[in-house]
């Protein structure tokens, strides 16, 4: 993890007193720097489209609760992200204040210190940390004279530039639109662009000629038929994605999702468990395609292991909606593996944080196992503490490879529990069944008798209806 961002808090302090903006000669050297953004403005489809490549950025954020600590690191993965993007942050500031200005989230006076901080950086963007309503952009824009970019934005650019599938793209493109859309702005005078359908028309006569459209509410309208176009494209592919998870069912395989942090390790524990070669990256959501891969617990149980998107504190609504389709190999799994990063000064809010998603996703009364990884590098103390408030836990290594016996025999322990006892006889003419018993479930006894196999096992429970069901 990279080092922690200097984050000064705003103390009223005249930032325009001295050539350097006021900030002490160790102030401005402790600044940590990282490689190349810049923001800018592309005419795509006759809007404003906000194409970000930040290139010096000054991160600002209101701390409005909790304790300072975790405002600061609140601000500290806000510039984890802008690194991601492919920043160079220059400085964080906070403002304590009970709740974000209305108009301008900052106040108006901070802002405007603000605004001497960023000339005396030369910083040409600033990266807020929440999200912004549409008139705060705009006028926090009009104080600090550089584009503004929110925390929400900041991280659809990162799923942008990630993206890889059809799919992917599609639900990316759907996120950003489902945001542009309440805050596009006319592209010069073009706002005033008016076009009726005989407006001026020499033949349109009295009462015909009105305004019509404006070219922003043109732009309105394209958007909404391209998301309207997405999101039944999306449909149709999560037709295929259902297809492919009921066939899964039917062949009676449990499935477990790996849930976790973004940049926990969830890639790495997937690779160290079957061996599937996905991408691995020291960068936050690096995995958005979901990877799915069959293996088997050390008894030789069939599963599958699904890789997810990565969660974050203050995850974007729109991109929740638009990865729903993904998501939803989360919500279908009969066990998660919840990966936590504990090396994380805070693991604790990591797990709240997914918890929370997975909630709003309905999916809180899934069997969950805690994966606490990077034990190689992650302080003792802090696992001590895991384990005690999080007892059905397995703490690993994906790097060396520690703790992945004990994990294998924990999931092969948890996958039981999602199984069905059943005690019946199986007519001689379903020998199949009986082999499909041996195959995917536990015999505990068998014997013959004139009807038919009498057997009492735990099988998985589409095969306990299909057992109930053939039943003499």
């Amino acid at each position: 993890m990279s080092e922690p961002y200097p984050f000064q808090e705003f103390d009223g302090r005249d930032l325009s007193l001295s050539a350097d903006g006021g900030l002490e000669l160790e102030e401005r050297n402790a600044l940590r720097r990282v490689a190349g953004l810049g923001t800018e403005l592309q005419d795509i489809s006759e809007v404003e489209y906000r194409e970000i490549r930040l290139e010096r950025v000054v991160l600002a954020g209101v701390w409005t609760e909790g304790t300072q600590a975790q405002a600061d690191r609140s601000m500290q993965e806000l510039a984890l992200l802008a690194e991601t993007a492919g920043s160079l942050v220059l400085e964080g500031v906070i403002q304590r204040r009970e709740s974000p200005d209305p108009a301008t989230y900052l106040g108006s006076g901070k802002a405007l210190e603000l605004r001497q901080l960023v000339v005396a950086l030369g910083a040409d963007t600033v990266i807020c940390d929440g999200e912004l309503t549409p008139s705060q952009l705009r006028k926090l824009e009009e104080v600090v004279k550089v584009k503004v970019v929110d925390r929400t934005w900041l991280i659809l650019d990162i799923f942008a530039q990630h993206a890889r599938s059809r799919e992917g793209k599609a639900q990316v493109s759907l996120a950003q639109m489902q945001y542009l859309l309440p805050r596009l702005r006319g592209w010069g005078e073009s706002l005033s662009r008016q076009a009726g359908g005989r407006a001026g028309g020499a033949t349109g006569g009295v009462g015909t000629r009105g305004p019509g459209e404006t070219k922003i509410e043109t732009d309105r309208r394209r958007i909404r038929a391209q998301m309207t176009k997405l999101r039944r494209e999306l449909k149709e592919m999560e037709k295929s994605r259902t297809t492919r998870r009921s066939a899964r069912r039917r062949a009676a395989v449990p499935a477990v999702a790996i849930a976790g942090y973004t940049n926990a390790g969830k890639s790495s524990v997937l690779n160290r468990v079957t061996g599937a070669g996905v991408l691995v990256e020291n960068a936050l959501f690096a995995t958005l395609d979901p990877t799915i891969r069959k293996t088997k617990t050390p008894a030789g149980k069939e599963f599958t292991l699904t890789d997810t998107v990565g969660f974050v504190r203050h995850l974007p609504h729109q991109l929740v909606e638009a990865f729903r389709s993904s998501i939803e190999e989360v919500t279908g799994a009969d066990l998660i593996l919840h990966v936590v990063d504990g090396s994380d000064e805070a693991p604790e809010e990591q797990i709240a944080a997914v918890r929370e998603v997975l909630n709003d996703l309905e999916v809180g009364a899934v069997p969950e196992l805690i994966v606490i990884n990077k034990a190689d590098v992650a302080d003792e103390e802090a696992i001590a503490r895991l384990l005690r408030r999080e007892p059905h836990a397995i703490v690993v290594s994906a790097r060396t490879g520690q703790g992945f016996d004990e994990l294998m025999l924990a999931i092969e322990q948890d996958l039981p529990q999602l199984m069905q006892e059943v005690d019946l006889v199986v007519p001689y003419s379903r020998g199949d069944l009986v082999s499909r018993v041996h195959e995917l479930g536990d015999v505990i006894d068998l014997d013959h008798n004139a009807e038919g196999t009498h057997m009492h096992a735990r099988v998985p429970k589409y095969l306990a209806n299909v057992l109930q069901a053939a039943r003499v």
